[in-house]
């Protein structure tokens, strides 16, 4: 077999360990009797209370329609609460429950046994200079999409 270049086997390493780590995540959450994109659900809503679910679709790249009804079964549970938004009366806004708080210090403890775990014999140092690379790698990759959306919009025809 073919040895890949660095830049493309680190491509696959980088798919693969997100892989695994969604793995071990479900592991982790099944734990706690729920899925691994409701925990994502309420460690963002943890961070940012208070946001429309369109925002919060967005910050977690799925369909508004799949985080209906994934804050439908948080909010049959008690985790969360819908609130009307002050400032526009169609929109509700988001925000954990007195009842989440003894199970997000719990899906806390886990998310870091999760990752000491996945990171278990890499130094701290090593572990903030794999951060500052694939921050940036993150943000090269972000211009390059914004780039390409630009200039296929430049280039698209315009009708009535």
């Amino acid at each position: 077999m073919l040895s890949l270049p660095p830049k493309r086997r680190l491509g696959f390493l980088i798919n693969d360990v997100a892989r695994m780590l969604r793995t071990l995540a479900d592991q982790r959450a099944r734990e706690f009797g729920m899925t691994r994109a409701q925990w994502a659900v309420l460690v963002r809503l943890e961070h940012s209370e208070g946001l429309k679910q369109s925002a919060l679709a967005e910050m977690l790249d799925i369909q508004p329609i799949t985080l209906t009804r994934l804050v439908d079964r948080l909010c049959e549970s008690g985790m969360i609460e819908r609130r009307p938004d002050p400032n526009d009366r169609r929109a509700k806004l988001l925000y954990l429950t007195p009842a989440a708080r003894p199970l997000m210090a719990q899906l806390n403890a886990a998310g870091e046994d999760v990752m000491n775990t996945a990171l278990a014999g890499i130094s701290d140092p090593d572990v903030r200079h794999m951060i500052a690379n694939l921050e940036l790698a993150r943000e090269t990759i972000r211009e390059a999409i914004q780039s390409k959306h630009a200039h296929e919009d430049a280039g698209a025809t315009r009708y009535g």
